[in-house]
């Protein structure tokens, strides 16, 4: 009996005349030798039988394996339409063939992938972003209950998470807004001068670099790199403790997840970005003055310059940008976080769609404002 249970699995097949098939199964059907025998019962198949009999009298050990191959061929016998019997397997095996009903399974065709066409997926496309901007619409309300009870009561803060968020988005960026701002200046004042030169006015580069840096360039970089750096955080935080349950864990608490975690990054974000913004713009004038003094005019005349051309209204018109592109970057970021799904890779797709959709925002922002300021004379 112990030299039988060693036997390697072995398939034969005999076709009778009346085109019956016989399949003769031996050996031990385990998952290390069914792969073979089944490939050779497919083989053996390729010519579909009139009706199938399948002998396991010599099965001395049977596993899950081959009871896949034993319920593989009565389903094969249902889709094309031929009986299949199956004789001599082992009472113990037979109650286990007979958990799985093969007559259960959907036998019909796979469906074809649905044909799609222009109009249909514009339609999609159009709903998608109608939902979109509605979850928007429907948080910036919320968002804006919060900040305005804030405003009466501003004990209801969670001021150490507030204070928190501002040492992340703010102190923490300084470098970086420095360091860019200063290379942006230096690079406006460097592509302005070469232009300017074929005139001989090349000291006009500190009034054009100061207004492009404080009026547009300033806040609009800064707002990116938030966008980039802060916004992206804030999903990624929050889509993590969506997926965790710990929102759920707050909502179920009576603890709105908008007050308790929305409220404290957007207000940070809001407070921290004209202040890195006015950082930039400095930045970039010391970038311009360090290629005015290049260009062999002293700093005085770099100063002079930048002091008449900059104005109040400039200022403001800059600080009021950078405040709406804080908002903005804190509310996506924060919005994209709570609408994580489920998934391996929800963080990293809501990260993703913060960055992106902070930055088209600040794009059709900023051209917003363009077109109020020259229809206001600003």
């Amino acid at each position: 009996m112990a030299d039988k249970d060693k036997q390697p699995a072995t398939v034969g097949s005999k076709t009778e005349s009346d085109g019956c098939l016989i399949l003769t199964y031996s050996g031990r059907l385990d998952c290390l030798t069914t792969g073979a025998v089944w490939r050779k019962t497919s083989y053996l198949l390729h010519r579909q039988p009139k009706r199938l009999v399948v002998d396991a009298a010599e099965v001395s050990y049977c596993d899950g394996s081959g009871i896949a191959l034993f319920f593989s061929l009565r389903l094969r016998g249902l889709r094309n339409q031929f009986p299949v019997e199956i004789r001599n397997l082992r009472p113990e095996l037979v109650s286990l063939l007979e958990r799985f009903q093969a007559d259960t399974f959907d036998l019909r065709p796979p469906a074809p992938p649905p044909q799609t066409n222009i109009p249909t997926e514009v339609g999609h496309w159009a709903w998608h972003v109608w939902q979109d901007v509605f979850e928007h619409i429907a948080f910036i309300g919320e968002l804006a209950s919060w900040m305005l009870k804030t405003l009466i009561r501003p004990v209801g803060l969670r001021w150490n998470d507030f204070f928190l968020m501002v040492e992340r988005t703010g102190a923490n960026a300084i470098g970086i807004i420095a360091l860019l701002g200063f290379l942006f200046g230096l690079i406006l004042a460097f592509s302005g001068a070469i232009s300017m030169q074929k005139f001989g006015v090349e000291v006009y580069v500190a009034d054009l670099t100061a207004i492009a840096l404080i009026r547009v360039l300033g806040p609009f970089l800064t707002a990116i790199i938030m966008a980039g750096r802060t916004g992206s955080s804030y999903a990624a935080e929050l889509g993590t403790m969506k997926i965790n349950n710990e929102i759920d864990a707050l909502a179920t608490m009576g603890l709105d997840p908008v007050r308790f975690l929305v409220l404290p990054r957007v207000l940070a974000t809001t407070l921290v970005t004209p202040l890195l913004a006015v950082l930039a713009n400095l930045s970039g004038l010391v970038g311009a003055a360090v290629v005015f003094l290049w260009m062999g005019f002293p700093l005085v005349t770099f100063t002079t310059h930048v002091q008449r051309v900059i104005t109040v209204q400039i200022l403001a018109s800059g600080l009021v940008k950078a405040v709406v592109f804080g908002l903005l970057v804190g509310a996506v970021g924060c919005l994209r976080g709570l609408q994580t799904e489920l998934g391996p890779s929800a963080v990293g797709i809501s990260t993703t769609r913060a960055v992106v959709s902070g930055i088209v925002l600040i794009v059709v922002t900023e051209g917003i404002f363009s077109v109020i300021y020259y229809c206001l004379g600003i």
